[in-house]
């Protein structure tokens, strides 16, 4: 399959994602036990699959002579990190402002900080020339966050707050992908990347969730019952690490995050159309701005140039 229609199919797993861990958190009410569950139930699937995967186990080895002969430096193996901290801004935001909303603020946010890593080449892919095109995608998709919430900016229909985050959220991920790039280069199995993405994450997310609840800032509540779907999150982030990781490196992190750019947007609005989240409705604001979106895709083209580098790390 090619890369452009993978990189696509991981931006719907970001959609589906969304909701999920959306409704997860909105039935716990609370967003960081709903990111533990969720980073911990995608540990558990990765973690299954590494018994019946020898690659994984390979992977592992091959990071660790690289980590020994200091090719990559151990703080980048600290993506996972990064990864739980976008599921806990994602399961607080969603419940707010709904998935397409959510949707393109954070396309906004990793748009503009994937010219910067792309730039100084943390993909690990090698550096890629920022053209005035590449430019013009990410102010469009910027433009195209105002544009879908212009109908909403009111304190009583949509936190402002929320959104900020939701950019946030997005430039987040934006770094996230390039440093997987490189841990993928170095590992040479993506599913070996993912079990150290999200033995990282969780353990994360799991240390901030006792210190809140022993500081009485949380409080945990009984799993529900269901419906099943709200449990996917955790299993759809291991298959989209695993195509990310290893597809970031042929396409750079701009151009990656410009196909999944489809994927994303149309899996968020059929989302919000069929199964919306409490409050939440799709405006003919929210459809321009998801249509600026894809323009900023054509802006942006799916070209990128190299710069060469010399092996330095």
């Amino acid at each position: 399959m090619r890369l452009d229609l993978l990189a696509a199919l991981s931006g719907l797993m970001i959609a589906l994602q969304a909701r999920a861990n959306g409704e997860l958190s909105h039935l716990l009410n609370n967003g960081l036990e709903a990111a533990v569950v969720s980073f911990g139930s995608g540990l558990i699937t990765i973690a299954l699959i590494s018994i019946f995967h020898k690659g994984i186990k390979e992977g592992i080895t091959n990071l660790r002579a690289a980590v020994e002969a200091k090719k990559i430096p151990r703080w980048r193996l600290f993506a996972g990190v990064l990864g739980g901290t976008f599921v806990a801004f994602q399961t607080q935001v969603v419940p707010i402002i709904g998935v397409a909303v959510y949707s393109v603020a954070s396309i906004a946010g990793q748009t503009a900080m994937s010219l910067y890593v792309d730039r100084i080449g943390l993909t690990g892919g090698g550096k890629k020339l920022i053209s005035r095109r590449r430019i013009a995608a990410a102010v469009l998709t910027v433009l195209a966050v105002l544009v879908s919430v212009w109908d909403r900016i009111d304190a009583k229909n949509l936190s402002m707050w929320a959104v900020f985050f939701g950019v946030f959220a997005g430039a987040i991920v934006g770094v996230q992908r390039a440093l997987n790039g490189q841990i993928n280069e170095y590992s040479k199995q993506s599913f070996a990347t993912s079990l150290l993405n999200f033995i990282m994450g969780t353990s994360f997310l799991a240390i901030i969730l006792v210190i809140a609840v022993i500081a009485n800032w949380s409080e945990l509540s009984p799993l529900p019952a269901g419906p099943w779907w709200i449990y996917s999150g955790g299993a759809l982030g291991v298959i989209y690490i695993a195509f990310s990781s290893t597809i970031v490196q042929h396409l750079g992190v701009l151009t990656f995050t410009l196909f999944t750019v489809g994927g994303q947007l149309v899996g968020s609005l059929l989302i919000d159309l069929i199964s919306p989240t409490n409050g939440v409705n799709v405006s003919a604001y929210l459809v321009t701005g998801i249509v600026m979106t894809y323009l900023g895709v054509i802006a942006g083209g799916v070209g990128s140039s190299r710069i060469r580098k010399p092996a330095t790390e």
